[in-house]
């Protein structure tokens, strides 16, 4: 009757208590997982979480809805005389809205780990530390094509035809979700600072809403005072939606708005991403 040999080290082979396991794992090689697998594994199980909280692909699709039925068929005839030449101004400027005000919750998933304590065990992990940051940035950017798609759906059920075509559909597209991955970064490094999701969703709607409706989105800025207009036109979600606008319209004129939009979206990711990767290596 023959028996089974099982390799072990030599170390293993002298000591009788070593477990079953650790002999079986004895001449096991392990490999650590690269920055990009272990992003991958992060940001597959942040989209697998929204079945558990379905409310941010919900708020996803119902603030696009809201905002641009709402203010299309109330405001369109008042502002622009029509509602399709009102629709030509504002389905841009709430593509760029409506991706900024979602970003938040991004920061919330983050908060909502480092309370339960999922978050040790994923710093514990021999894995790039970055990992879990850039994993959830990746399952970011599904909810912002969702409401992309949502926003763009509705606009040419309503009569909206963009005369930049696709080429100009896909160019704001891209800008406006890189602008909301970068305020994603921003609300992570504010997760990672105050460690509660209610109060990362709280300063969240206290900036994004100021900045949402004190921009050129739904009225040109020339109707507005002086002062209120100073604050619009250094606001950078101006100059996203003006971006999204031009790019989307093909006005000709996007080149200023899209370089003011790529400094911002720029400037916010150098100076938030190094603060979330500190803020991750210091929790404990």
């Amino acid at each position: 009757m023959s028996t089974l040999a099982i390799p072990t080290s030599p170390a293993a082979a002298e000591d009788p208590e070593v477990p079953i396991d650790a002999l079986l794992a004895a001449g096991r090689e392990r490999r650590r997982a690269g920055a990009l697998t272990a992003s991958a594994a992060f940001g597959t199980r942040a989209m697998l979480k929204l079945r558990h909280d379905p409310k941010q692909l919900v708020d996803s699709a119902a603030i696009p809805i809201l905002f641009t039925v709402l203010f299309t068929y109330l405001f369109g005839g008042a502002i622009s005389g029509s509602t399709g030449d009102y629709l030509t101004d504002l389905l841009p400027g709430v593509l760029s809205m409506s991706i900024a005000i979602v970003t938040m919750y991004g920061g919330g998933r983050l908060a909502q780990d480092v309370r339960s304590g999922a978050f040790d065990r994923f710093r514990g992990l021999p894995v790039w530390r970055g990992a879990l940051i850039l994993g959830g940035l990746l399952s970011d950017v599904f909810r912002y094509l969702f409401a992309s798609a949502i926003v763009l759906g509705l606009g040419l059920a309503m009569g909206y035809r963009p005369d930049g075509g696709a080429p100009g559909v896909l160019a704001a597209v891209v800008l406006v979700v890189a602008f909301g991955l970068s305020l994603s970064l921003l609300w992570a490094a504010v997760a990672l600072a105050v460690r509660d999701s209610a109060v990362v969703l709280s300063i969240a709607n206290a900036v994004l809403m100021p900045l949402s409706f004190a921009s050129n989105v739904f009225v040109q800025p020339s109707t507005m005072p002086g002062w209120l207009r100073a604050f619009v036109d250094v606001n950078p979600l101006s100059h996203v939606a003006s971006a999204a606008r031009d790019l989307m319209n093909d006005t000709g004129d996007a080149g200023a708005d899209v370089a003011w939009s790529l400094i911002a979206t720029a400037v916010i990711t150098l100076v938030c991403a190094p603060i979330a990767l500190r803020l991750y290596g210091r929790q404990s």
